[in-house]
């Protein structure tokens, strides 16, 4: 495992941090599942063991429950003093001062520490940062640190570049999270924000390497076929790491794991990946790379879930990546579509297909991408929806379900 040292301190922190907003979960609804708390902490403990001397959660992940398994299944026998213990102040649901300490407490409680390493306002952007100022956020600040409750305060960030530098400059901050990958190298903060902060002295914590896990699953064929003309052999993932590794100004890089693989290849990349080791041709492919996703892409969904429950029961992230997959492999990929939302898989038996949006606009309030998903609702609808589809939809429900006759 490679450290680097957080700015201002001779604090040495791993290359690669545990995101622990992706653990591993019971059921397929990924995030909004229960955690396996079993699997979950034996990965995390092997991270560990591995290196990793970093663990990142937040009030929500998880359904809130994501610190309390922290500090219930991992933070016990020694592993405390192995790690640095970051989460967040869940800003967009503050709207009381009072609430702020309360929160702030019930998470302490939550992770059975009497000190968090790292604390972050969560999500910020321009407007909840002049909310936050408004409950005089910056004089609670300082006084959970000076007496000690936390070691260094930070804010990850989902909004404009310009906001981000205004946050950046009026607090004495000691640490940024951004996103930043491959794609989104010039996306909200991006590489701009990322050298500002660099500049100011702040440590650099990524998020969102690998975008939701875009980067490294299912690669299109187009984007393969040029990852293939080079003959280093490494798998999308490595590219992603290494592509954000290569940049000396990261201090760390967050990734949610919750496959025995993936841990296993990211500590490996965390051991080798040296800042500036890629070469002018690697960089080049990167850059072809990034085109070709741009140009493929309709969404840019990082499958977070923050958009979620929806009202009309849409799985947002999940027709999102049935749009995206849909013009990145294929017309196959609208028979997935059909098949997870027409009603004739679930439950209920009925439908939840992008067009039963009731145009609440909840989801668009919730999205750190600041996706305008109703919009992005309706080429779902243009592209994987239509009256045959639909009506074929309720022939196969009428047939699998049909009514019960009135005696």
């Amino acid at each position: 495992m490679q450290y680097r040292t957080m700015p201002g301190s001779s604090e040495k922190l791993s290359v690669l941090g545990f995101g622990c907003m992706r653990l591993a979960s019971r059921g397929n609804m990924g995030i909004l599942n229960s955690i396996d708390t079993e699997k979950a902490s034996e990965q995390i403990k092997f991270a560990i063991d591995n290196g990793v001397n970093y663990l990142d959660t937040a009030y929500p992940y998880h359904r809130g429950n994501s610190e309390s398994f922290l500090g219930d299944y991992v933070l016990r026998d020694g592993y405390r003093e192995k790690v640095s213990i970051a989460t967040k102040l869940p800003c967009f649901t503050i709207s009381k001062k009072e609430k702020i300490e309360e929160i702030f407490t019930r998470q302490m409680k939550k992770l059975r520490v009497d000190c968090i390493d790292y604390y972050l306002l969560h999500s910020l952007n321009g407007s909840t940062w002049d909310k936050m100022l408004s409950l005089d956020i910056k004089e609670f600040m300082d006084r959970i640190r000076r007496d000690g409750r936390v070691r260094k305060i930070g804010f990850s960030f989902h909004g404009t570049l310009d906001a981000f530098k205004r946050i950046v400059d009026e607090y004495n901050w000691d640490f940024v999270q951004i996103q930043y990958n491959i794609i989104d190298e010039n996306f909200q903060a991006g590489i701009r924000g990322l050298e500002y902060a660099s500049e100011h002295g702040l440590g650099v914590i990524i998020m969102e390497p690998l975008k939701g896990g875009i980067l490294a699953g299912r690669i299109p064929p187009a984007i393969q076929s040029i990852y293939n003309s080079s003959p280093n052999g490494w798998s999308p993932a490595e590219w992603a790491f290494r592509w954000v590794y290569d940049n000396p100004a990261v201090t760390m890089v967050l990734s949610g794991m919750n496959e025995d693989r993936h841990i296993k290849e990211n500590l490996r990349i965390a051991s080798e990946a040296l800042p500036g080791s890629l070469s002018p041709a690697e960089k080049d492919i990167v850059n072809k790379v990034r085109a070709k996703y741009l140009e493929l892409m309709q969404v840019s969904c990082t499958g977070c879930g923050y958009c979620l429950p929806c009202p009309a029961g849409i799985n947002i992230p999940g027709v999102f990546r049935d749009l995206n997959n849909f013009h990145m492999f294929g017309k196959f990929e609208a028979r997935l579509y059909h098949m997870a939302y027409s009603g004739i898989m679930t439950d209920d038996y009925k439908p939840h297909w992008a067009s039963s949006c009731i145009d609440c606009g909840k989801c668009e309030e919730a999205c750190p991408q600041g996706i305008e998903v109703r919009n992005e609702l309706l080429k779902v609808r243009r592209d994987l929806e239509g009256p045959m589809v639909k009506g074929l939809a309720a022939a196969g429900r009428f047939f699998i379900n049909p009514p019960k006759r009135k005696s």
